[in-house]
């Protein structure tokens, strides 16, 4: 039996257009095209958590090392020992060796009169951290006393402009600080 011409030709037509209807009309691609879109912001939003939960576990390990170190000014420990800050120093660097980098860990002690005449010690200068105004004084029994411990620490650059640095170089200043009356020893 042979097919009239009109239907073979209809049925060429439908053959040619069944692969672009299907691919049209598919949904098996979908997810793959979905994720694509979603998942640069994903991994940029994970790499910034990331990011932000290690420079908090650092910032803690830093002032968990400051606060053990400033009780032997506190105590009367560093005085009794004559320690000058490079020893402090040692003894910060000894509680917070396993994240840092002794090299990076700066020690600023000041002693004063009273809790209203503290002044806090900024070494950032338009960005860049200046060493030079550190002072190691831990004072007598009875002297109010400010420890500072500063660190700069290493950030990555993250997608979509997202960064941590507050200084120079990719780094993020940490500080850590306590404040106390020397006890009466």
């Amino acid at each position: 039996m042979s097919v009239p011409d009109h239907q073979t030709s209809h049925r060429r037509s439908l053959r040619l257009r069944d692969p672009l209807r299907k691919l049209f009309l598919s949904s098996s691609g979908a997810t793959a095209v979905e994720f694509a879109l979603v998942a640069a912001p994903f991994l940029a939003l994970l790499v910034a958590i990331l990011e932000i939960t290690l420079l908090f576990f650092a910032q803690e390990v830093l002032q968990t090392a400051t606060t053990q170190a400033a009780r032997l000014i506190m105590t009367g420990q560093a005085q009794s020992s004559n320690m000058n800050a490079a020893q402090f120093k040692s003894s910060v660097c000894a509680a917070a060796s396993a994240l840092f980098d002794c090299a990076g860990i700066y020690v600023n002690v000041q002693t004063f009169s009273s809790f209203s005449s503290m002044t806090m010690l900024n070494p950032l200068q338009d960005g860049t951290f200046n060493n030079s105004a550190m002072n190691y004084s831990a004072g007598k029994p009875g002297d109010i006393e400010l420890v500072q411990v500063f660190y700069q620490w290493p950030v990555l650059t993250a997608p979509l402009n997202f960064s941590l640095s507050n200084m120079n170089g990719n780094n993020h200043l940490l500080v850590a600080t306590a404040v106390f009356r020397n006890e009466p020893y």
